[in-house]
């Protein structure tokens, strides 16, 4: 992916910057620029959505033929216990649904205690760098294929 996201607007490359922080501290469990990278995802306006993007690619590129019910919790089982050890907090329900937000499965109406952008921006990142460790590639091209298909949705709406 070849996609690029530093054409984008300020608000729009604070997520870029914050996520790819966030995610590469994931990478080496550096637990104290984990911590400050996720902590500016939080306050990110629509960085849920930009995360959940990108989660939905790398699981496409990931499960090219689909995700059936086993695949969703083998993804989900295998993010829990690789960040476990170094973040004994991650919450698999939220690691849950983020999988199910970027298979549009989710409804957070029927959720009775519906994570919130914060606990979102917080275990995001965790899933990415488990999902790139499969694809072998950086997230910013991720970055860049999710900006330009959340600005085309957009358009189109």
């Amino acid at each position: 992916m070849s996609v690029t996201w530093r054409h984008l607007p300020a608000s729009a490359r604070e997520i870029a910057v914050a996520a790819t922080d966030a995610v590469e501290a994931a990478k080496a469990r550096d637990g104290a620029a984990y911590e400050a990278a996720t902590a500016r995802l939080g306050g990110a306006e629509r960085s849920g959505l930009v995360l959940g993007a990108v989660v939905r690619l790398l699981l496409e590129e990931t499960h090219p033929d689909g995700l059936d019910g086993d695949d969703v919790r083998q993804v989900l089982e295998h993010c829990v216990r690789a960040a476990a050890p170094w973040r004994p907090e991650v919450d698999p329900h939220v690691v849950l649904v983020l999988l199910a937000s970027a298979l549009g499965v989710y409804d957070p109406g029927e959720d009775s205690s519906p994570p919130d952008p914060a606990a979102i921006a917080r275990h995001a990142p965790l899933l990415v760098a488990d999902l790139l460790a499969v694809t072998g590639r950086p997230v910013d091209g991720y970055l860049g294929a999710a900006f330009t298909e959340i600005e085309r949705t957009e358009r189109h709406d």
